[in-house]
């Protein structure tokens, strides 16, 4: 079968394995298109005595007993004047959550008492679900100091963020990387996380959940390595609560925002407003960017038993980009080779020459070689809506409507490599726009029950979703390089081509009907089982930059894959649970699924996985422990034989360890740490059999402690974590070695008390200072495999001051 790629390029003269490499990250996010945000949220209730029906996000519904002589079940009674509805309100029983939505967090070290919506379809918590699901709250994000997506790695196990130009806020984890860990928003899926995802600001986010291996029941394609979800901050009733933060640090970088929550004057109606704007300064030369946020949300009790809500969000990004430092020899660095970076050798991207032993040269460890008018950006806007009705206390229906829209682009020379000819770096040109639309619908239905006297909860969710993008990019068919710059002080010129664009349209039709259930046969024991069933239709036309028709375009492919996961969980003790879990995964064969065409393998690959572990949570809250073995192999993997020929055959076996704890000893000490192992291997590869994939490390290590000092008229809590990552490698011919490196960031924050503030009814005001990297580290943090000789560096250490108030 023979490759077609929509770069407009001849491929670069390289090894068999390097039209892989054009596959798997030129065409993840230029020659792919997106897929329909489709998230499945299927629920069943078993515990009706101690579990409340899952909700749909944002809204939950609940009838409570009614209180007195009421004209109908859940109104007030008739008795209460108009005036006092609101204390009324207040004093009735609030129905459990299936998030921390409408709630505070569990106070639990691990967060294990919340729901993290995209691990379960039943509203299980994460202690009660049968996989590994870490969530990192917005508490968290604020003492640890995470700003932005890809910063929330540090408070989950064994996730690496592989945040590159290309595929911005991308994810490695037990195995599998970018494209193979999907992103979700609110639950909804996209598309790719290599071609749809950005980097977001945390603030806007009530928390970020990480579930870990395969698992398209919930999320549908490409959910391999896992899935990271981020959950928008949502309406609380009650009192108004305001905030406002603010911060800046060394390198120029600054954060502002503002939020404001809870019941307005209107009865019944709650809502939630934030507002952020971010100036993320790079250690690198002229490498920035901007982040502009809104969000919003709306929710109405009509009645006790109906609910409805509204959200909308708008997410803008833009600035200049950083596409890695590239690798030169030590023949040629010398006195300023780094040590402790890279190891190994490098094949050029452009001449396939061999680039050893390699190095980063000292004097480039700030310098950005892209092109002076560079440009990378995105705006998209959410559009949600939908009601939650309960006609009773056992069956909930639930709907979601949903519209998202985006426009991206690219306009850079990204690709640079070290010439030892010349000694010099030769770089290209490219550019790319996005055009994207998705709308969808989930509908729901949930029902608590019991069989032959055991009981049950039952969900099954009917999801359709359409998705439509164009892609309009860069096809000169000129050869490459386009120029040459010296490695120290590069002039970094213009663009300086024509546009030649390429059009590729796409729409994928998506329809999926899920079912899952928790059968409790005992208290201690129960039963856990769904399946999904997907019906996708995919077609695609285009016109090259030329006026002619692509090959094999336009052509219609459909897919109808099946997913399933058996799970038993077992609670002997209260609050020590043992579970063992079987789920699959699928996704397209070659890339991502609007990279496949005629000239390619059009089948989707399977995955599986086993895992089973211990949850264990102290009776008073205080320490908590997980511990859990995997073992997952995706199979029919593709593979390159030559630049111009491709088959399907291999595999990708990942297996490994992974243990958490933390623990409060005493109210003001917090102690936390985590471990992961993961042996991650190709097999059955012509070229790769026995190497490890790209950007996966076989040690994992994440620790850090707290303590506050209360007695003080000021509290003062002062705290570090330390961070560990084993070598890597930067691309799947494991050439080139990313070393180890050890990274430590320390915190102090101080809590002001609002009597000693001039502001009337402020509650009071956190004011923090923060070292990152505290030992200035120079390491490569990841790599983006479509760029074999270049790496991305971490940034070096950076001081930090904040403040935030509460009103």
């Amino acid at each position: 079968m023979s490759i077609s790629n929509f770069t407009g390029r001849p491929a670069p003269s390289r090894i068999c394995a390097q039209s892989l490499r054009l596959i798997s990250s030129r065409q993840r996010w230029r020659c792919s298109a997106l897929i329909p945000g489709v998230v499945v949220a299927l629920l069943a209730n078993a515990s009706a005595s101690t579990q409340s029906p899952q909700q749909l996000e944002p809204v939950t519904v609940r009838p409570p007993k009614p209180h007195g002589t009421a004209s109908r079940p859940g109104q007030e009674p008739a008795n209460v004047p108009k005036r006092t509805r609101r204390a009324a309100q207040a004093a009735r029983p609030k129905p459990a959550t299936r998030s921390i939505a409408n709630s505070e967090p569990a106070p639990t070290p691990l967060n294990s008492n919340v729901v993290a919506t995209s691990s379960n379809l039943l509203g299980l918590s994460v202690f009660q679900t049968p996989a590994t699901v870490e969530v990192v709250s917005q508490q968290t994000m604020r003492e640890q100091g995470y700003r932005t997506t890809p910063e929330t790695v540090a408070g989950a196990v064994g996730v690496l963020a592989v945040d590159v130009a290309g595929a911005p806020s991308g994810f490695s984890t037990r195995g599998f990387s970018f494209g193979e860990v999907t992103v979700l928003y609110n639950g909804l899926w996209i598309g790719p996380q290599s071609i749809t995802s950005r980097v977001l600001d945390t603030a806007n986010l009530e928390q970020v959940e990480f579930v870990k291996g395969p698992l398209s029941l919930m999320s549908g394609l490409a959910t391999i390595g896992g899935s990271v979800n981020y959950v928008s901050r949502q309406p609380t009733s009650g009192p108004i609560k305001n905030e406002l933060d603010t911060s800046i640090d060394t390198l120029g970088t600054y954060r502002t925002h503002f939020g404001s929550g809870g019941s307005t004057s209107v009865d019944g109606l709650d809502y939630r407003f934030d507002v952020s704007s971010s100036k993320i300064n790079s250690f690198i030369e002229g490498d920035y960017q901007q982040l502009n946020n809104i969000s919003g949300q709306l929710n109405y009790r009509v009645t006790d038993s109906f609910k409805v809500f509204g959200a909308i969000e708008y997410n803008q990004d833009y600035g200049h980009a950083y596409w890695g430092t590239p690798l030169t020899t030590t023949t040629f660095s010398g006195p300023f080779s780094t040590h402790g970076v890279v190891a190994g050798s490098a094949i050029s991207t452009f001449d396939g020459s061999v680039i050893s032993p390699v190095t980063v040269d000292s004097r480039t460890l700030r310098t950005n070689y892209n092109v002076a008018d560079n440009s990378i950006g995105s705006h998209g806007l959410w559009l949600r809506g939908g009601f939650e009705w309960a006609l009773n206390e056992d069956i909930t229906i639930k709907n979601q409507a949903y519209e998202f829209g985006a426009k991206r682009h690219w306009f850079d020379s990204e690709t640079y490599a070290f010439n030892t000819g010349t000694s010099m770096i030769d770089r290209d040109r490219f550019f790319v726009n996005h055009k994207q639309q998705v709308i969808g619908d989930n509908t729901d239905l949930i029902w608590s029950s019991s069989f032959f006297g055991m009981q049950n909860r039952f969900a099954t969710q009917l999801a359709v979703s359409r998705n439509e993008i164009q892609f309009a990019q860069e096809q000169n068919p000129d050869e490459f390089p386009f120029d040459s710059v010296t490695v120290v002080n590069p002039a970094p010129g213009l663009y300086s081509l024509p546009p030649q664009p390429g059009i590729r349209n796409s729409r994928l039709d998506d329809a999926a009907i899920t079912v899952e259930d928790q059968l409790k046969i005992t208290p201690m024991l129960a039963l856990i089982g769904g399946i999904r069933v997907e019906d996708m239709t995919l077609t695609r036309d285009g016109i090259n930059f030329d006026g002619t028709i692509p090959a094999g375009q336009p052509f219609t492919k459909n897919w109808q894959p099946v997913s399933y996961r058996a799970a038993v969980t077992f609670e002997p003790i209260k609050g020590l649970l043992f579970y063992g879990m079987y789920a699959t995964a699928y996704d397209p064969a070659a890339a991502g699924i609007f990279s496949v065409t005629p000239g390619t393998t059009l089948d989707l690959t399977s995955a599986r996985i086993y895992e089973t572990g211990v949850k264990a949570i102290s009776a008073d809250k205080r320490a908590e422990f997980t511990f859990s073995v995997y073992d997952i192999e995706r199979r029919n993997v593709y593979v390159a034989l030559t630049n111009a020929v491709a088959t399907e055959a291999g595999e990708v076996h990942s297996k490994g360890v992974e243990l958490a704890g933390a623990v409060r000893p005493i109210e003001n000490l917090k102690i936390w740490g985590n471990i992961a192992i993961t042996q991650a291997t190709y097999g059955n590869f012509d070229v790769w059999t026995g190497n490890t994939p790209s950007n996966v490390a076989p040690v994992i290590i994440n620790a850090g402690a707290s303590y506050r000092f209360d007695g003080w008229r000021w509290p003062v809590e002062i705290g570090g974590a330390v961070r560990y990552v084993g070598q890597r490698y930067l691309f799947e011919d494991n050439l080139t070695a990313m070393l180890p490196y050890t990274t430590a960031d320390l915190f102090a924050f101080v809590d002001i008390s609002g009597r000693d503030l001039q502001w009337q009814g402020l509650e009071k005001m956190r004011v923090g200072f923060r070292v990152r990297n505290v030992t200035n580290s120079v390491y490569a943090v990841a790599s983006d495999p479509g760029y074999p000789d270049q790496v991305y560096l971490g940034a070096p250490r950076t001081f930090e001051l904040s403040a935030s108030a509460k009103w």
